[in-house]
Formats: structure tokens, C-alpha cells, sequence
């Protein structure tokens, strides 16, 4: 069972790389990618708790992106994590999160939250500080009585803490991904509340810019949705891909692992020459 899109505490997921292999392994996933966001930080300790598992571990990130002056994710697969270029482009991302969470905690303290960014980064520990630790924090001072609320009165775009992040060009993202030897996959395609037109847009630019595969099985995608999803990657001629985007045990509706395999006649990014374990 593969499961190619997952996030640990190395970015905003609420289990350790090592408790998420462990998860992985008790839902029956033999193939995990951890696909923290713009961090590789987690693949060390994920590899070691793969090789007690038994999971083939396969190294991964997911890459915010901009484009059309909206946010994409870009998750890369089976490359080398060591890779001069891919490692100096997810250094700049990491600066323009630390930025971003101090504009955020900025803000957030005006509405009431009490010493926001040092508390975010106290749960965040040695990852980096994102939008669902601020969520936890609100709803922690009574402010909003769970994350999705949160979310909808004060994180998303047009609400009072959110912040715009300069992220980095669509075109240079895949070429981070494959010039570190590894495939270039388009995250969730119905995840971004695009129109219909607006979700084949994105496709196709994704394509035309040099990606390689697409997100056919989610952990929240319906039947009419990866149907959809699949005449995509066909029009285009990517791979297709599965990922949960598992983060948090708390996500009752969201299984690890749990998801259906694309339609048979499509190509899957496991079937590419350049997919693979990681080693060492």
C-alpha cells in the first residue's frame, strides 16, 4: 500500500517522523513518502523507524509555489535530499516562514492571543512554526472553540491574522525537484477551491512548466473527483500519484493510507524509473 503525502512535527503534522512510520505500518502502508512542508528535516529519523518497521521509505517534501498570485503545492518524490540546489531553495522557504510567523504572531497578539510567537514555537519544537499552530493556540485561550473556526475567523486570507508569504515561482520549484533527480508531483488538485477552469489552468501550466505526475487519491477526494483528476494526468500525459495528506491523529475523517488506487490504465509515479527508497 503506498501513501505519498503525509506531514511529522518536522513541519505542521502533530506526530514525530518516527511515530508517523509506526502509524504507517500499523494501517498496512508498505511505501510512505514524508512529505513535510519545505523541510527534508524529517527524512533522517523517518528513515531509521522505516528500517525497524520494515516500510520502504521514500524521501519527499511538499513546496509552497506561487503562481497566478495563488498558492500551490508541489510535492517532489524520490530524490536526492542532499542536493546543493534543492537544499539552498528550501533554506529561502524556511526564511520566508520564520518571517511570515512573526508577522502572523504579530497580529494575533492584537486580537488577544497572549505571547503568540514564542508559544507557537514551543509546540512547533524543532520544526517551523505554521497556520495550525496558531489555530491550536486560539482555540487553547478560548478564543475560537475548535481549529476550524480558527481558521475561518482569523487564518485564511482576508481575516485578521493572515499573512501573504512570498513563496517561490512554479517553474523554479520543479526544477528544484528535478534537477535533485526526483519527480515532480501536483498536490490535491481540488484542494485549493479552484473553479473547474480554473483547476484545469493549474494543471496544465504544471505540466507545461516540466512537472511530472499528478494527485489522482486523496484522503479527502471523492470517486467523481479522481475520475476527473485521471482524465487530467491523461490530457496532460503526468503520472499519477496517491497521498493521503495526513497530519494529525485528530483528523478522524483522514486515514493514513487509507485511499484508492488510480485507474488502471494510468501510469503511476511508482512505476517511474527514477521512484525509490530511500537509503542510508
Amino acid at each position: 500500500m503506498y501513501d505519498l503525502h503525509c506531514h511529522s512535527t518536522a513541519s505542521d503534522g502533530r506526530l514525530s517522523p518516527g511515530e508517523l512510520v509506526a502509524l504507517a505500518a500499523e494501517n498496512g502502508v508498505t511505501t510512505l513518502a514524508l512529505t513535510d512542508h519545505d523541510t527534508v528535516d524529517g527524512l533522517a529519523p523517518a528513515a531509521s523507524a522505516a528500517a525497524v518497521y520494515g516500510i520502504a521509505l521514500v524521501a519527499g517534501v511538499e513546496i509552497s509555489v506561487s503562481w497566478r498570485r495563488r498558492t500551490l503545492h508541489i510535492v517532489g518524490l524520490a530524490f536526492d535530499p542532499a542536493d546543493p540546489f534543492l537544499a539552498a531553495g528550501l533554506a529561502g522557504l524556511q526564511a520566508e516562514r520564520g518571517r511570515r510567523a512573526a508577522r502572523m504572531a504579530e497580529k494575533l497578539e492584537k486580537i488577544g492571543l497572549a505571547d503568540a510567537l514564542a508559544r507557537a514555537q514551543a509546540m512547533a519544537g524543532d520544526g517551523h512554526i505554521a497556520r495550525p499552530h496558531f489555530a491550536r493556540l486560539l482555540v487553547a485561550d478560548g478564543l475560537c472553540p475548535d481549529t476550524n473556526q480558527a481558521f475561518r475567523r482569523y487564518l485564511k486570507p482576508g481575516r485578521p491574522g493572515h499573512v501573504c508569504a512570498e513563496w517561490v515561482e512554479l517553474e523554479a520549484a520543479i526544477g528544484w525537484i528535478r534537477g535533485a533527480d526526483g519527480i515532480a508531483v501536483l498536490a490535491h488538485p481540488f484542494g485549493y477551491r479552484f473553479s473547474g477552469a480554473w483547476r484545469r489552468r493549474a494543471v496544465a501550466a504544471f505540466a507545461e512548466a516540466g512537472g511530472q505526475a499528478l494527485e489522482i487519491c486523496t484522503g479527502s477526494s471523492d470517486p467523481a473527483q479522481e475520475s476527473t483528476a485521471a482524465e487530467d494526468a491523461r490530457r496532460h500525459g503526468l503520472l499519477a500519484s496517491v497521498g493521503s495528506d495526513f497530519h494529525a491523529r485528530e483528523q478522524a475523517w483522514l486515514r493514513l493510507g487509507r485511499l484508492r488506487r488510480p485507474a488502471a490504465d494510468l501510469r503511476t509515479v511508482w512505476q517511474d524509473s527514477k521512484f525509490g527508497p530511500l537509503h542510508g
